[in-house]
């Protein structure tokens, strides 16, 4: 337990706001993947910048650790409290505070949700690209660099935040950038507290960049009989200049769950979905082409919509993909881990990965945003069987250990956290040695999220 006069003062400022409640101290713990409950001994709820400012400036005086909190959807144990410390939830800060049309861009606070904020930009013509899938929190997402199915066309996190306001382990308020659509004032602190998981600072504000709505987005569905004949069009699409801005990959045991969980009836045989944004007059050569890289390579039951309704529909399906496959398997839960490995190897990434799920004995549907090379396995387990957890765990690891030696990374968008510490070294080599530097300069204390991301730093 930490210093009592320290939690006093800061239930005394917080008031309400402030929680030791064992039902929210125990939900603040849970992870949405196989990890086991890392309680925090208190939650905090801050409404303002000068809040986490109050926050941070105890903490560190106290020595207390601080794990960033936006909505619970990572997947690594990213919110774990694995030191104990206070869980930092944002969803109070959650306005927001501007939308600049002109500069396509929107500034807003952490706890803003990416449907939150596309809702209220339903009549700017414009929208936030980016889509993890998960209703994530933009602090969130911010933190753990997230991606998702829009990545192919519109890139990642890092390249859609123009600007963040962040606290750092001091208790000193920065911002790492100006409105202006570029800067060459020395270094990158925008890209470098994003993906940083909040182990160097708490993010109180972002500025995103914005695009415009499409004149057309065109949504559709196509089978393969083989998976290497899927991946071998998603390299061939890429050539054809089609406009693509989601290009999702399922296999034929994902196909399965999606069937029984929405009522399908989508043969049998690994698919892709996608999505092309263009113009009414580049539509047709646009989905002509994709259509022919396709049957290059024997894609068949082509279909595709421009109908708002029905496009929704298919993404709605390809987003509640998590929950199908867990309800393909009641009482078993996830160890769902993702890759990421350049195009020309992404057929051999995919390939071994069944081989291995194949002879583990447990069942793992793979499914993932194969446009940018990356993939997700969800291992399906008995928590309480050790066997299962040894064989999918195994099947993680080869997994991890494959991507990096085919160029690729551990983790193409889920993030590091706790869960893939063990990869980092074999990945960066001695650039993981200046990540620590940056973390101990920046926070010698260690209180921010410690444990995650970087060589261990342990002072508590």
């Amino acid at each position: 337990m930490y210093n009592k006069k320290s939690f006093e003062t800061l239930q005394n400022h917080f008031g309400e706001r402030w929680s030791v409640s064992p039902s929210d101290i125990k939900n603040h713990g849970r992870s949405e993947s196989y990890f086991p409950i890392y309680a925090p001994d208190a939650v905090v709820y801050p409404i303002t910048t000068e809040d986490v400012v109050f926050l941070v400036n105890i903490c560190q005086e106290a020595k207390i650790p601080l794990i960033g909190y936006g909505i619970g959807t990572s997947l690594e144990g990213h919110t774990a409290a694995i030191n104990g410390g206070i869980c930092v939830d944002f969803s109070k800060m959650c306005k927001v505070l501007e939308i600049d049309p002109y500069n396509m861009s929107a500034t807003l606070e952490p706890g803003v949700t990416r449907e939150q904020l596309n809702t209220e930009l339903r009549h700017s013509g414009l929208f936030f690209s980016v889509d993890p899938g998960a209703n994530a929190t933009l602090g969130g997402m911010a933190s753990t660099r997230a991606s998702g199915t829009t990545t192919i066309r519109y890139g990642t996190m890092r390249e859609n935040i123009q600007s963040l306001e962040i606290v750092l382990a001091n208790g000193e308020c920065i911002s790492t950038n100006t409105k202006a659509k570029k800067s060459a004032a020395g270094y990158d602190l925008t890209s470098l507290f994003i993906g940083a998981e909040g182990t160097l600072g708490l993010i109180t504000k972002i500025t995103v960049k914005l695009h415009p709505i499409p004149e057309l987005v065109t949504s559709g569905v196509v089978a393969f009989d083989t998976i290497n004949d899927a991946v071998k069009a998603v390299q061939d699409i890429t050539f054809t200049g089609a406009p693509v801005a989601r290009l999702e990959f399922l296999d034929e045991k994902s196909v399965e769950a999606f069937n029984a969980y929405s009522k399908l009836n989508l043969p049998l045989k690994p698919h892709l979905l996608f999505e092309l944004h263009s113009s009414e007059k580049s539509s047709p050569s646009d989905i002509g082409n994709f259509k022919s890289a396709c049957s290059e390579h024997g894609g068949m039951q082509f279909q595709w919509s421009s109908k708002e309704e029905e496009r929704k529909e298919l993404w709605a399906l390809r987003h509640k993909g998590y929950y199908a496959i867990l309800a393909s398997a009641p009482g078993k839960r996830a160890i769902v881990t993702d890759i990421c490995v350049p195009q020309t190897e992404l057929g051999k990434a995919v390939l071994e990965t069944q081989k291995d799920i194949s002879r583990s004995g447990i069942s793992g549907p793979i499914l993932g945003h194969v446009g940018d090379g990356n993939f997700h396995a969800i291992l399906l387990v008995d928590p309480e069987d050790p066997k299962e957890m040894k064989a999918a765990k195994a099947i993680a690891n080869k997994m991890a250990n494959l991507a990096i030696s085919l160029g690729g990374t551990c983790s193409g968008e889920h993030g590091i956290g706790i869960g893939k510490l063990d990869f980092m070294h074999e990945q960066l080599g001695h650039a993981w040695n200046v990540m620590g530097h940056i973390k101990e300069a920046l926070d010698p204390s260690n209180i921010m999220n410690p444990g995650k991301l970087v060589k261990k730093i342990n002072y508590f």
